[in-house]
């Protein structure tokens, strides 16, 4: 789908991102993918964050990746996680609002840090209905808070991915129980070079599943 250039507000600053469309008046579910760690050069062109959007992209949603506070144009600094995920909540009202996409029943994504952003954010959202976390960094995030997720969530990661160990990640999976589904990438690690093929294959049946 042919992406466009928006901007939208969270707090007082302004984000950038590319929105998306399908074809057809709707209303249409939302996705929203966010990118990993700024500090270590993440941004919304992410190969990871590009193989994420064909799946919703196949599937019919409309689609809206965006740049945290501080990357690329996007307003602001790096907070740490806080603001970036009041801005993954920000990006959620912002396509949600749209013309044409359903108000509720979002999905919300992110890579590595992004998919950190998303599990915070989505736990308070009404309008997501499902996350997806590609390579969740275990060993960064509350293990426990985790644990209160009811939502549906995809954990999908490489089968050698050193941040995300697929042990600790079915562990993690069988913990949280009947709504979470969890795929391994094998051969993968944590950046997936070459492996954008498999994310957006093993997302696309995660989806038609939601």
């Amino acid at each position: 789908m042919k992406e466009e250039r928006v901007t939208f507000k969270s707090g007082d600053l302004t984000l950038e991102g590319m929105i998306a469309y399908p074809g057809g008046p709707g209303p249409h579910r939302a996705a929203v993918v966010c990118h990993p760690h700024p500090l270590y050069g993440g941004s919304m062109y992410n190969n990871v964050v590009e193989a994420a959007l064909e799946a919703p992209h196949a599937h019919g949603f409309a689609t809206l990746r965006f740049n945290f506070r501080g990357v690329g144009q996007s307003e602001g600094e790096f907070d740490n996680g806080h603001g970036e995920s009041d801005d993954a909540a920000a990006a959620v009202r912002f396509l949600t609002a749209q013309k044409g996409v359903r108000g509720g029943g979002a999905v919300l994504g992110g890579y590595s840090f992004g998919a950190m952003m998303a599990v915070r954010a989505a736990a308070s959202l009404a309008e997501v209905g499902a996350i997806v976390a590609v390579a969740l960094p275990l060993g960064m995030i509350d293990l426990a808070a985790l644990g209160a997720i009811t939502k549906p969530i995809v954990l999908l990661a490489g089968d050698q991915d050193s941040y995300c160990p697929a042990n600790h990640l079915a562990t993690l999976a069988e913990r949280l129980g009947p709504s979470a589904r969890l795929k391994l990438i094998a051969g993968a690690d944590h950046f997936f070079g070459g492996y954008e093929h498999e994310i957006s294959a093993a997302l696309g049946e995660a989806l038609a599943r939601l």
